[in-house]
Order: structure tokens, then sequence, then C-alpha cells
């Protein structure tokens, strides 16, 4: 079992930058598949960008040039780093895991990103 804890949400101006961590703890393996994805109210959740051991990042159309995705395996910590945030970008930013042996998943608890026009 892995345990994904996020921090790092908060209030932020439209045009500004909030950077999430996401720390792994328990049964993680180095090359589990990380990843970002958001809820926001009345939405379903939605991907954000996931990235691989490796270093190979994907995102979602709509933050692709604006969010980058990194990890620090030493230190079992996945990073989002959002910046030019708009309101629409407001949601719950939840981590995941994703065991490729077993394709299975860990989430966290979720972190509230609020983006004020």
């Amino acid at each position: 079992q892995v345990q994904l804890a996020e921090s790092g949400g908060g209030l932020v101006q439209t045009g500004g930058s909030l950077s999430l961590s996401c720390v792994a703890s328990g049964d993680i393996l180095s090359n589990d598949i990380m990843g970002w994805y958001r809820q926001a109210p009345g939405k379903l959740l939605e991907l954000v960008a996931t990235i691989t051991s490796g270093g190979t990042a994907r995102y979602a159309d709509s933050v692709e040039s604006r969010f980058t995705i990194t990890r620090n395996n030493p230190k079992n910590t996945v990073y989002l780093q959002m910046n030019s945030l708009e309101p629409e970008y407001t949601a719950v930013y939840y981590c995941r895991s994703r065991r490729l042996q077993t394709d299975s998943y860990s989430w966290g608890q979720g972190t509230q990103v609020t983006v004020a026009a």
C-alpha cells in the first residue's frame, strides 16, 4: 500500500503561481507512475499531468504551457508547478501513483487550489 500526502494548495490571484508537492510513503516502487488529477466543483475528475520514473511527462492540453510536473525519486516526491493560474483551474488537486506491475492505483487526500478572479 502506498500512502500519498499532498501539500501546497491555497488561494491565489489570477495570474499567480502555486507549487504542489506529493510525498509517497509505504510500499513504493521506483517505476511507479506519478500524476496529478483535479476535480472542479460540479465536474468530473480529470488528468492534469503524469510523469514516469525516468522523467517523461504528459500534460492535459489545457495546462501544458502553464504547468510543470517533476519528481525527485530519492525523496519519493512529485511536484506540480502551476503558473499563470486562471479561475477555471480552481479545483481539488489529487496526487496518484500507478503500479505498472499490477495496474493498481493509490490516491492522496487532495489539496484545494482556489484562483480568485
